[in-house]
């Protein structure tokens, strides 16, 4: 990816939008969309059920965090 902000960032955001960890998966990093993705689905799913529906908002927020994580990458490059 060309860094923070870039066009590669935006599309992987907007494919966390859809489904959690896809955009992690887009720019490489594919334990962290692992991650993402069974947290944010086992919340949902589980919040699902109505019992666990306290789980719900924190899916929300894994969901959230996946989007802002994907959008704000900057890469290995950037980090020399």
């Amino acid at each position: 990816m060309a860094g923070q902000g870039s066009g590669g960032n935006v599309i992987a955001a907007l494919c966390n939008f859809f489904i959690p960890g896809l955009g992690h998966l887009l720019q490489g990093r594919v334990l962290k969309a692992l991650m993402f993705f069974l947290v944010t689905g086992a919340c949902y799913a589980l919040a699902a059920t109505v019992i666990f529906i306290f789980l719900w908002p924190v899916g929300a927020i894994f969901h959230l965090w996946a989007i802002i994580d994907a959008a704000t990458y900057r890469g290995s490059e950037a980090r020399l």
